[in-house]
């Protein structure tokens, strides 16, 4: 008996994924491949454009022929992918350059300009959002002087997700999501601002910029060309997707203002929906999926990816021996953790190994080791530095908003019992995870959903699709250690301001 799935893409930089889904939420199936980042240059990250697809198209080639999977019981295909950086492309789709990640750097002096001159303040009112290197405006800019002629072939400026819409469905469409984040648009109207453009210097891109979609609109079909490819059936429907932002939020269910999101994961997202936007004051204000909302966000690069850089630096050694026990090493990792006392004087570690929410000049730094400490010691501070970078976030976001009802977690952290303890115990309120390993995949699923009709709306399809299993209340005796050891840790940031 057949039945009906929707198929999630999501591309972060790394990985492409794939993921189809029953119309209850429920995962059926995943496949992935590793997509390579490089840096040709100082501050320079990107990708081959057509491997990208490539890598994509043959992911949902295996994930569809591995799992048997009939292609016309894939209702709709929804793609969501990481924001900003840049995609320039022909007519036909076709690359005219690498793409850029967003987080790539080049254009660091467009934005120091830009800010000495008060031109972020100028746009703030419109974009709603802090300026930084690795957005579109800052890159079209410097294409603009140092690559003029890859943009004069360009005819359309795409984000990721847009881009690979683009190979499946031959058509040129911008996504209002992903396009509000870019500094480009007036965030309230919801359209593009040429008053924006020639503030930045890059007034002649207007014609470049693709109309925009909603996310749950249809934005075409699957060609026959991408039909080939990737094993979908011509001409199944293909939703407009959305930012991995709105991604992860929808498939935390945050459809009201009293769930807060949090993502650990590369970048420590923090995020809540509302009603009435927020111009100034936070990191980047950004029009939601559901509407009528917009998505309130305080972020930075100093997540769990700084427990990965411990990991392959100074526990590779003990992997063969941990396979070798048959006990993974995370779960080692956590059973270290959770072994080790929780000592207010003990060692604290600034993660800002990828970027700092503090300083642009900011490094990581490991103070206050002593010999007795173990690497269990070492690891807890590891944990509570990325939980206190996620509590500046928070701090900043409360002074907009009341205390949250509520924690949504995701992302790699999320699958650590102790770290989410660690969160619901330092921001005393219940943690929440959501079910699933492609969190992302799922929010473009249910996107899906909702634009072939499967579900009515967003909330009715997040009441369907999503659902959370574990929870983590918070343990009133430990909010004095917390918030003396984060006070700690704030008085550590402070004085190595003049170092950095």
């Amino acid at each position: 008996m057949s039945q009906t799935y929707l198929l999630g893409i999501d591309n972060g930089g790394t990985v492409a994924k794939a993921a189809l889904f029953g119309l209850d939420g429920r995962e059926v199936a995943v496949a992935s491949t590793r997509t390579e980042i490089v840096s040709p240059q100082p501050d320079q990250t990107e990708l081959d454009a057509d491997r990208l697809w490539q890598a994509t198209a043959e992911t949902v080639r295996r994930l569809i022929g591995e799992h048997a999977i009939a292609p016309r019981d894939i209702a709709a295909v929804a793609c969501t992918g990481h924001g900003n950086g840049l995609y320039l492309v022909d007519d036909g789709g076709r690359p005219v350059r690498p793409g850029i990640f967003s987080a790539d750097m080049r254009a660091r002096a467009y934005v120091e300009r830009w800010t000495a001159e008060g031109v972020d303040r100028a746009v703030r009112p419109l974009t709603m959002q802090a300026l930084w290197p690795g957005q579109p405006n800052s890159l079209l800019a410097w294409l603009q002087d140092r690559e003029p002629d890859a943009l004069r072939r360009a005819r359309w400026v795409l984000m990721c997700k847009d881009y690979i819409r683009f190979r499946l469905t031959g058509e040129a469409w911008g996504e209002l999501t992903d396009m509000s984040g870019t500094s480009l648009l007036d965030v309230r109207s919801g359209g593009y601002s040429q008053e924006i453009l020639e503030a930045f210097g890059i007034g002649g891109v207007r014609e470049k910029l693709p109309p925009l979609r909603l996310p749950h609109e249809v934005c075409g079909r699957v060609t026959a060309e991408a039909a080939e490819a990737t094993g979908l059936a011509e001409g199944t429907p293909v939703a407009g997707g959305m930012f991995d932002i709105d991604a992860c939020a929808l498939s935390s269910a945050l459809t009201d203002e009293d769930t807060l999101g949090m993502t650990l994961g590369t970048w420590g997202i923090n995020q809540y929906v509302s009603a009435a936007p927020v111009v100034d004051g936070v990191f980047m204000t950004s029009r939601y999926c559901v509407p009528g909302y917009y998505l309130i966000l305080e972020g930075s690069a100093t997540s769990a990816s700084n427990l990965e850089w411990f990991v392959q630096q100074w526990l590779e050694a003990d992997t063969a021996a941990v396979c070798a026990q048959s006990r993974p090493l995370y779960e080692r990792i956590n059973a270290m953790v959770a072994q080790s006392p929780r000592i207010e004087t003990g060692p604290l570690f600034l993660p800002f190994l990828y970027g700092s929410n503090v300083s642009p000049s900011a490094s990581a730094c490991l103070v206050g080791l002593r010999a007795g400490h173990s690497r269990g010691d070492v690891l807890r501070a590891v944990f509570e530095g990325v939980v206190f970078a996620h509590r500046t976030h928070w701090d900043r976001l409360l002074r907009v908003r009341p205390t949250p009802t509520r924690i949504r977690a995701s992302g790699g952290a999320a699958r650590s019992d102790v770290w989410m303890q660690m969160i619901a115990d330092t921001f005393q309120v219940p943690v929440q995870v959501p079910d699933g390993s492609e969190l992302g995949a799922l929010g473009a699923a249910i996107c899906a959903a909702v634009a072939v009709g499967a579900h009515a709306d967003y909330p009715s399809a997040c009441q369907a699709m999503v659902r959370c299993s574990r929870r983590f209340e918070p343990n009133a005796q430990l909010e004095s250690y917390y918030a003396a050891k984060y006070a700690r840790y704030c008085r550590l940031v402070a004085t190595h301001n003049d170092f950095w």
